[in-house]
This record gives structure tokens, sequence and C-alpha cells, in this order.
């Protein structure tokens, strides 16, 4: 078995988000909170193609972060366009591939995969095998619970391990849920009691005490934070036992402060223009939900400009 990660530890995670967790942020996060592992944004897998990723997704596989491990996740349903994907992640020097079964926006018909291939579950197992057979490095799926029925998962975990996937990350929400409700960790628990297979458990991990008490209680190989770690990248340090385990007003606005202004410098650098910076800002902000600066961030969202919008963080701190 391959892992991206030292097995003596519990690993913690930065999800693949589209539109938000591409190499700019990535690397803030590296340098200054240290995943275990991060991931690319989904690399969609185009079929019928002789080019089946684009080049800006190419230059996402091929981006280093020191020493932590980047997993590459692809995004599709045509099997030979996904095999050929790997084996070109592979060439820019890719060690770990990750296929999505959880996106809710995906559709089969138009090779985009994601959730929508759990509509389809007698497909996977040759699928998933052809992939396997090119990957020389670890290979894993991200999923949901089910499509529509949580209880879907269990009945694909025997073949998950007959295919050799080194590992598997749940969300335990169904496709059809997408993102409303709670995530069901009882499922989580339940999924690592039957598997042999490292289970890193995602899902409404947005404080320490939600990710210590969901480790406790599934016993999982390690945790996946996406939307709260957005919000708070000190997550990571928390769950570690470094700084508060529930931040107050000043430590927060410190950290919001850093985060955000690191971001615009690293955006300027990766993007072109402030429309499109001031835009990719927005997509980050609109996951931060603290209350204490709930004016600030409101008037950020709408801001027409950049400098507009750094005159309302410089009212953050």
């Amino acid at each position: 078995m391959i892992l991206p990660w030292d097995q003596t530890s519990k690993p913690l995670m930065l999800a693949p988000m589209q539109g938000l967790t591409n190499c700019a942020l990535r690397s803030l996060f590296v340098e200054w909170v240290r995943p275990d592992v991060v991931f690319t944004e989904f690399v969609r897998v185009r079929p019928g193609s002789k080019q089946p990723m684009s080049a800006a997704d190419l230059r996402e596989v091929t981006s280093t972060h020191r020493e932590v491990p980047l997993v590459v996740q692809l995004v599709g349903s045509d099997q030979k366009a996904l095999v050929a994907a790997a084996q070109i992640a592979q060439d820019q020097g890719a060690r770990h591939i990750n296929i999505n079964m959880g996106c809710p926006r995906g559709r089969m018909t138009s090779g985009a995969g994601g959730g929508a291939l759990l509509k389809y579950p007698s497909c996977l197992p040759e699928l998933l095998h052809a992939v396997r057979g090119v990957v020389h490095g670890s290979l894993s799926v991200k999923m949901r619970s089910g499509y529509d029925t949580p209880g879907q998962i269990f009945t694909l975990l025997p073949m998950f391990e007959d295919v050799g996937l080194d590992f598997l990350i749940l969300h335990a929400r169904t496709v059809k849920e997408k993102y409303g409700g709670q995530a069901d960790h009882t499922v989580s628990a339940e999924v690592v009691r039957q598997t042999t297979l490292p289970v890193i458990v995602n899902g409404d991990i947005n404080s320490a005490a939600q990710g210590n008490d969901v480790l406790t209680s599934t016993n999982a190989a390690g945790l996946m934070l996406g939307r709260g770690a957005i919000c708070s990248p000190l997550l990571f340090q928390r769950l570690r036992g470094k700084g508060s385990i529930k931040p107050g007003r000043e430590e927060r606005a410190e950290e919001l402060a850093y985060y955000l202004r690191e971001l615009v410098s690293r955006y300027q650098k990766l993007f072109h223009g402030n429309t499109q910076i001031l835009y990719k800002l927005k997509e980050v902000v609109c996951f931060i939900l603290d209350t204490d600066f709930a004016p600030q961030i409101k008037a950020m969202k709408r801001s027409k400009t950049m400098e507009e919008f750094l005159g309302h963080l410089d009212q953050i701190g």
C-alpha cells in the first residue's frame, strides 16, 4: 500500500474545492499551516480529445509544495480519457491520483463524472481497474456515502478493496443532499469498521472540537478539511493542539487580515487584472462566516474595486 502521508500519524488534508484550492492558495496553506496532504482543484478530463487536460490543469498538476504531497484529483466518466489523464499527470511528476466520485454537479452524459458515477455502480469496477493499471503511486477515490441513499457505499467497499485502492475519502452525505443538512458520521464510523482501507473523513468539520469528536467517534485514519479550513486556515493548527481551541476576536482578526492580504499578494502573481483577482478573493470570502466581522465581510463581498475591498479589509485588522 502506497500512501501520501506518514502512517504514524493521523493526517489532516486540505480538500479539493473548485475555484478555491488553486496553487496560490495551496502554497499559502503549505507555508503557513502545513496540511499533511493537499489536492489540486478538479482536473476535468475531457473525453474524445487528444489532450484530455487543459493547459491550466497541466500547470496545476506540475505545481509543487515543498515536502507536502500533492494529490491530483481527476473528474470524468470516460475510462479511456481518465487512463490517459492519469498517465499524463504521472509523466508531469504526479505521484498520487484521486478519482472524484462525490461532486454533486457531475453529469455522466457530459463526461463530467463526479457524484453521478454513483448512479452507475456496475461501470465502476472496470473503470477503476483500468486506472489502477497505469497508476504507480497511490490511487484513491473521494466519494459521497451514496447517490441518493447513504447505504450505497457499503455495497462498494469490497470492490474498492479488490481493485487495489490505497485509501478512501468519505464525505458523509449523499450526492442528492449536496451540502444541505449535516454530514452523518455514524455512516463514516461504520465504513471504517467494514473496510481494511484507510478512511479519511470529510464533512462539517468547522472547529477543532468537531474534528476531535469525529476522529474519536469514527476511528478514521485522518480528516479532510474543506469549507472549515477555507473559513479559518488555522483550524489545522488548532487540531494539532497549537493555539486556542476557540479563538477570540483579536486572534481571529489577526488571522483573517494576514490570510486575505497574503491571498491578494499571491493572486496578483497568478491571475490577470484586478477584476479577476477581486472575483477570486470574493469566492474565498463567501466561506468566511464570523459574526464579529459580518459587516466587513458583507462589504468585501459587495466591493466593486480592489481599493474598496482592501479598505474594508483594513477595518478588520
